[in-house]
């Protein structure tokens, strides 16, 4: 690996500009198509996320306060800017994260979608009013903003993750801490910066740089009201009794292993087709990739076919080459991910395509993975069981529907899922028999549209409400209701300055 003696230093982001860090700690971030270190990060202290926090806690009263037609405005205007300049966003998280820059446009893309939801904030924060529920009284319910809120985001989607959150939060009066990963940070201050041109006050959006000793401080802060976290899920489950202990409301979305089943009657190529695309896009490091292909009966083996003669066609290389999959975003994942392969064959899998046999269009140093195809796999192995985040495929072979649908329900995880099939029935009874919070049928990854809400079930997912949509504006308010009764008064012959033709 290649390190370049000078780089740019990263900065936090508090009170509307830069900040300079204070512990004296920080880490490097890698441009992982080239193994190069491209610019040092600081690594956020307590006293660091106090400041952040502090300054969150102080722009709170006067966004709070701010009209919904002035948020809006400033929302629509943060709309226009984003989709203006994303290109230039996309280049950001391909040289940091590694994905090719079609994946990058996506995500940015997808994140878009939650600002435009959030544009129509009027509406969606509107109250409601019951006249004269009993006499003369009057019951109103209205929805109001929780104060500083925090955002923990992962490194595999650095812009589309904290667009699920700080649009609806910050539309709804919040004001936001980010604490994006220290392995691509740069997307999260391309983004504060943005707002600050946009108009949002100074304090309104902060971005803290740093690692799990500034996820502690963070989780400690008594000033944050909520948290709202995606990223493994052991720690998801600790981010969510940390936060909850101490009175905080939490939506921490944890890992994933989905299964994509396919029935004898589906069209093979097509599902052929999903399987490529969401088991390797991105590198499959995303929590909604395809990992597991449940193939029934006598589809098993042109499937298999069909998946390897597509993926050998995948032109692996740097995601500014026009490449179709990237690099994964560490050396030392890229090995974790790579010792399944022969965890696997030694389990008795048939490896069907080695990803450690790959010659990528890109330098030496990056960090190269290919995609891997694994057939006969069975659910007692590590390549079944584990969360693998990487451009593995496993194939599982059973011989009916039910069995599928069992071992689909049996998975520790319920993210989401797939059924491939041109059977109406099938299809009804799967979406409703299945164990998993989000459905896709003959859709491979079936992230939800903004004004619907993400979010899995078991352990993907620690809380009681999803990301975005409905879910999101619930999540970021809290409901106060209001029960009046005003005397009634003697205005006979009163003249109250209304007009007496009305």
């Amino acid at each position: 690996m290649t390190t370049q003696t000078s780089v740019p230093t990263l900065t936090h982001w508090i009170g509307g500009e830069p900040a300079a860090g204070r512990s004296g700690r920080t880490a490097p971030v890698h441009d992982p198509a080239t193994g190069e270190v491209i610019a040092t990060v600081p690594l956020a202290s307590e006293e660091d996320v106090a400041s952040a926090v502090a300054s969150a806690a102080r722009a709170f009263p006067g966004w709070r306060d701010t009209s919904l037609a002035r948020r809006t405005q400033i929302l629509f205007r943060f709309r226009e800017l984003l989709n203006a300049r994303k290109d230039e966003l996309a280049a950001i998280i391909t040289a940091e994260h590694g994905k090719v820059l079609s994946d990058a446009l996506g995500e940015i893309t997808r994140g878009l979608e939650v600002v435009e939801f959030a544009c129509g904030a009027g509406h969606l924060l509107k109250g409601a009013m019951s006249e004269d529920a009993s006499t003369d009284i009057d019951v109103t319910t209205i929805r109001q903003p929780l104060g500083p809120v925090a955002i923990v985001s992962p490194f595999n989607f650095p812009a589309m993750v904290p667009l699920w959150f700080f649009p609806v939060a910050i539309a709804a009066g919040n004001t936001v801490v980010l604490k994006p990963s220290e392995k691509d940070p740069s997307a999260a201050l391309w983004l504060a910066e943005l707002w600050r041109e946009a108009g949002l006050p100074a304090g309104v959006f902060t971005v803290v740089n740093g690692d799990g000793t500034t996820v502690e401080a963070i989780l400690d802060a008594p000033e944050v009201a909520a948290v709202s976290f995606v990223g493994s899920t052991p720690v998801a489950r600790h981010v969510y009794r940390t936060a909850t202990a101490a009175g905080k409301r939490v939506q921490a979305l944890g890992g994933a292993k989905n299964h994509m089943v396919v029935l004898p009657d589906a069209d093979v190529d097509i599902a052929a087709d999903a399987a490529v695309n969401a088991g390797y896009g991105s590198a499959g490091e995303r929590c909604m990739a395809i990992s597991v292909v449940v193939a029934v009966g006598p589809v098993a083996d042109p499937l298999v076919e069909r998946i390897a003669e597509r993926t050998t066609r995948l032109r692996v290389g740097d995601g500014r080459r026009g490449c179709d999959m990237g690099p994964l975003i560490t050396q030392e994942h890229r090995d974790r991910v790579a010792g399944y392969i022969d965890a696997g064959r030694q389990a008795g899998a048939q490896v069907v395509l080695d990803g450690r046999d790959v010659e990528p269009d890109g330098a030496s140093g990056g960090y190269w993975l290919g995609p891997t195809l694994l057939d006969h796999v069975t659910t007692d192995m590590s390549v079944y069981r584990d969360e693998i985040f990487g451009p593995v495929l496993a194939v599982v072979r059973v011989e009916t529907y039910d069995e599928a649908l069992r071992l689909v329900n049996a998975g520790a995880y319920g993210n989401g899922t797939a059924l491939f099939t041109r059977d109406g029935g099938a299809a009804r009874r799967f979406q409703h028999d299945v164990e998993v919070g989000m459905v896709g049928i003959n859709v491979p990854i079936p992230v939800p549209v903004a004004y619907h809400s993400f979010g899995g079930w078991k352990q993907s997912l620690f809380g009681d409400t999803h990301a975005y949509g409905t879910d999101g504006v619930h999540f970021y308010t809290r409901g106060k209701v209001v029960t009046s009764r005003w005397p009634e008064a003697d205005v006979a012959g009163v003249n109250l300055g209304f007009p007496q033709n009305r």
